[in-house]
């Protein structure tokens, strides 16, 4: 009997699309994921190390911050050498959104609560990034609410947050500048889903869906790990960042084992091992990560079962592509279902590696 867990996959928002440099954003397109650079963006060598970093633990946008005059000198360099596009981030002065354009930055962020006079620059960014084919991301963050909101409301309440974007967006739209994104980002989870259930029922513009300031790596993945999920399960939002006190690639990281735990990204390599109890006879932690380890770069989705006990360890190995049950110093080893040997627990963890790259072999071979 199949269950109906109500997943994206069934269901998305439709949303209108923009694209991104070559990454569509809406529209019904993959959820992408999306990074910041902690590096001075006037640091180019920096900030390029950096963005290459993201990339290859497979970052798609990738946004650099442009507080000063210098770093927006070094924005074209920047977008012209990152394999991935290039989001400028703009506070505080309007000036910097046209160097951005100009710089052929892919998007641009702008935050209408701290840009100075930005009511009055509407027109003239309308029609440069309307020139350039560069969409902008209306970025509105609980702490940086206009404060024309923020005295109607009290505090960044979802309502608060929603019309606060969406006025800035009929700015825009009375320019006929439609090709926008927007985030309405807050610390607090429950207050963050409210405004996204508000907003995408009152637009049709695509979603970033982002927790500001989440906190360190462990409550910052949960709490976005948390809010997205309900979310994207309720086919709500178009792309993700993160947002951790963490090295950035542990934000892609986190963003891509969302966004393959819901379903919405093909699963690479899945470990699935019991967290251990007193049945458990080797130590299922460590075998858990030295798999991890020598897997890591497998490059065909791969389930891997690792167990530590025959109560539920033989049904988990078979129900995955390769699998071990654990038990008296030994393991039984599972291909595909079946049992193929049983070794010594010294030598469980090479003989699950040598399974893999048989596995991978197999499938190379089958798509030639």
């Amino acid at each position: 009997m199949m269950i109906d867990l109500g997943m994206p996959s069934k269901r998305r928002r439709v949303s209108r699309q923009v694209m991104v440099g070559g990454v569509p954003v809406g529209g019904g397109a993959p959820v992408s994921v999306q990074s910041m650079t902690t590096t001075p963006t006037h640091d180019v060598n920096a900030t390029l190390q950096q963005i290459a970093e993201l990339t290859a633990a497979g970052c798609q946008i990738v946004r650099v911050a442009v507080p000063t005059h210098d770093d927006a000198e070094a924005l074209p360099e920047i977008a012209r050498k990152s394999q991935i596009p290039v989001v400028a981030d703009i506070h505080f002065q309007p000036r910097y959104v046209f160097a951005a354009i100009d710089a052929g930055c892919a998007a641009v962020r702008v935050n209408p609560g701290n840009i100075k006079k930005f009511d009055d620059r509407v027109a003239e960014i309308a029609r440069a990034a309307s020139a350039a084919g560069v969409p902008i991301r209306i970025g509105v963050n609980a702490g940086s609410l206009d404060p024309r909101l923020l005295a109607k409301y009290g505090r960044a309440t979802p309502e608060a947050l929603v019309e606060s974007a969406l006025w800035e967006c009929s700015l825009f739209e009375e320019h006929g500048f439609l090709d926008v994104k927007i985030s309405v980002k807050h610390h607090d989870p429950v207050v963050m889903v409210a405004a996204y259930r508000q907003l995408a029922a009152r637009c049709d513009y695509p979603l970033h869906l982002g927790v500001t300031e989440a906190g360190p790596l462990m409550q910052g993945t949960v709490k976005s790990a948390v809010a997205f999920g309900v979310l994207l399960a309720e086919g709500v939002g178009d792309t993700i960042r993160v947002s951790l006190s963490a090295p950035p690639v542990e934000e892609v990281k986190v963003g891509i084992g969302i966004l393959e735990s819901l379903g919405l990204r093909q699963r690479k390599l899945e470990i699935v091992s019991c967290p251990s109890c007193g049945r458990a006879q080797v130590d299922v932690y460590r075998l858990a990560e030295e798999v991890t380890a020598g897997l890591e770069d497998f490059p065909f989705p791969l389930r891997v079962a690792v167990m530590g006990c025959v109560v539920n360890g033989p049904g988990e190995a078979r129900e995955a592509d390769l699998g071990v049950a654990s038990g008296n110093g030994k393991g039984q080893i599972f291909v595909k279902g079946e049992v193929v040997k049983t070794v010594s627990e010294s030598r469980i963890v090479e003989t699950l590696i040598e399974e893999a790259l048989r596995l991978a072999g197999d499938s190379a071979a089958d798509s030639q």
